[in-house]
């Protein structure tokens, strides 16, 4: 059976969230009850910009994601630096771009999760987590947030990063702090309680129900299930089969439920 498939993605100028990243991934892993990819959310800037901003460059490994191959997961964790307590501008442009799949309902239902790096400790470890949600609010995902379930979250004996929206660094304002263990503990744990979400979730995996949808093609013209011709009595009786019981009587089905999702 296929597994639910998880999309890391993340943005990091200089590599910062790409640490988190791979702690995330880590996690997801470890459980082994997802298969996961990482992405790059696609820059924005040009090399000029970069380099005076004396950026290194993007790992080679780690290919970036593109609007088409976002449906192609069951759950993402995105990851991304903080910018004014918002999202950068490459995500944002990321999710500007995904109108169709907004349309079509591609990404509806499907939960995600987020960490971030922010400059110091009150930059926006919260508030980041918070102006995303729109973004998928609107695209009616489920967004799955870790939580105290760390004990690293309550330590005061240092600084830090991550919160009970998701896992994250404090990077310094010259960027110069890298993540610590703390920190990369934090991220792991919610790679491992992501995965254990996506699968009660989605426990074959989109990729599998569509493989099974296009396995089981539906012929021109044919008519649907429901509408197929009922046995008569004579043909039960030939064949040996029992007949359907009477309206009212107690062995009657009264409700038939497919596909449907009952709240009570």
């Amino acid at each position: 059976m296929a597994k639910p498939k998880v999309f890391v993605i993340y943005y990091s100028t200089y590599m910062h969230v790409r640490k988190l990243a791979e702690s995330v991934k880590e996690g997801l892993e470890k459980t082994s009850k997802v298969d996961v990819e990482m992405f790059q959310f696609p820059e924005t800037l040009s090399d000029e910009i970069l380099g005076m901003m004396h950026a290194p460059s993007k790992p080679k490994d780690v290919p970036e994601i593109t609007v088409d191959k976002l449906p192609e997961a069951d759950g993402y964790m995105f990851g991304f630096p903080t910018r004014f307590g918002n999202a950068p501008a490459q995500v944002k442009a990321l999710f500007d771009a995904t109108g169709g799949l907004w349309m079509s309902g591609a990404l509806y239902g499907k939960p995600a999760g987020l960490f971030f790096s922010t400059g110091s400790q009150h930059g926006g470890q919260e508030t980041t987590a918070m102006t995303f949600l729109p973004n998928l609010v609107h695209h009616g995902m489920i967004y799955v947030p870790i939580g105290f379930k760390n004990p690293n979250l309550a330590d005061n004996s240092e600084v830090i990063g991550g919160s009970a929206w998701g896992a994250g660094t404090v990077a310094g304002s010259d960027g110069g702090r890298i993540p610590t263990e703390k920190e990369l503990n934090i991220a792991e744990m919610q790679g491992e309680e992501f995965a254990c979400f996506v699968a009660k979730l989605a426990p074959k995996g989109a990729a599998a129900d569509a493989a099974q949808d296009a396995a089981v093609p539906v012929a021109a013209g044919a008519a649907p299930a429901d509408d197929a011709a009922v046995p008569t009595a004579e043909d039960q009786k030939d064949s040996g089969a029992q007949p359907e019981p009477a309206p009212g009587s107690k062995k009657e089905k009264k409700h038939r439920v497919r596909d449907k999702c009952i709240i009570v």
